[in-house]
């Protein structure tokens, strides 16, 4: 018997109960044939422990609802994306980066999943570890495209001495941006002008790319870009630490739980987060990557 879960986005936008109720039918025209149990949560409605012992998850939706519930998935259970609302069928709909499979394609792409015969993608993840002023510690939950670190009142500046690894500073800026290399067309890219983006990739060996990660602070003064262009804009493997000097600010992971520190507290950013099992179907997502960077 194979444990499917299957998380859906429910928005009560028609499109997604429509993609929603085919893709009930076509798990339920196979479930005798393939011995399936499967099992449906809204993603407003999921909870770590519905993931523990699945054989295959089932994100159905865009982007967004798979990276607000992929901090659940373990790095050992396999995880399929499929698009309900593809932007090649709507220009309202969602670009589903992550979401290799559509309602089109699905039953085959199901069918391979099962086999063994998908293309397995070991996403890595960001963490960040904050150390507080009273000693607790605590890890946030893993990111799949970015970080974000900053004063909580965005008009306020986000103040704080960074350090990687004999490298240290002083910096004033509205935040630093933590980014994957598969993330990076989430916000990292945007974050940058056309030039500095463009000098920044041509720099880079693919061969990094499961273990460096890019970091940016945002709105930094012009004369700490030129005499610390690393402590602006990055390419690394080595850990960031970063001790707050803000009254109040927080760590972001994919734009979700918000989790919270004072001034003093210690904040390191890593690669070291397990890894997402994502599977694909007609491509790695690496090359999905070049593709969509091509356009």
């Amino acid at each position: 018997m194979t444990n499917v879960l299957v998380v859906y986005k429910k928005n009560f936008e028609s499109i997604h109960d429509e993609s929603l109720s085919q893709l009930k039918f076509i798990l339920e025209e196979m479930k005798s044939s393939h011995q399936l149990r499967v099992e449906m949560r809204a993603r407003e409605r999921v909870r770590r422990a519905d993931f523990i012992g699945r054989d295959l998850v089932i994100v159905l939706g865009g982007d967004g609802t798979l990276t607000s519930i992929s901090h659940n998935i373990d790095e050992n259970t396999p995880v399929m994306g499929v698009n309900s609302h593809p932007l090649d069928s709507d220009k309202d709909g969602s670009v589903g980066f992550y979401m290799d499979s559509t309602l089109d394609t699905f039953a085959d792409d199901f069918l391979a999943a099962l086999s063994g015969k998908a293309i397995v993608n070991n996403l890595p993840r960001l963490r960040a570890i904050i150390d507080s002023t009273s000693g607790n510690r605590y890890t946030t939950d893993p990111a799949m495209n970015e970080l974000l670190i900053a004063n909580t009142h965005q008009y306020a500046p986000s103040k704080y001495h960074l350090r990687r690894g004999e490298k240290n500073t002083k910096q004033q800026s509205s935040g630093l941006i933590f980014s994957t290399w598969l993330g990076q067309g989430a916000w990292f890219s945007h974050s940058l002008d056309l030039k500095t983006l463009k000098d920044l990739m041509s720099g880079i060996d693919e061969n990094d790319v499961d273990s460096n990660y890019f970091v940016l602070a945002r709105d930094l003064s012009h004369k700490q870009r030129e005499d610390e262009r690393w402590a602006w804009v990055d390419w690394t493997n080595e850990p960031t630490q970063i001790l707050s000097d803000m009254h109040r600010g927080y760590v972001v992971p994919d734009g979700w739980d918000e989790v919270h520190f004072n001034r003093g507290a210690s904040i390191t950013v890593d690669l070291n987060a397990p890894k997402l099992r994502l599977l694909t179907f007609r491509q790695p997502m690496k090359d999905r990557l070049n593709q969509s960077r091509q356009r």
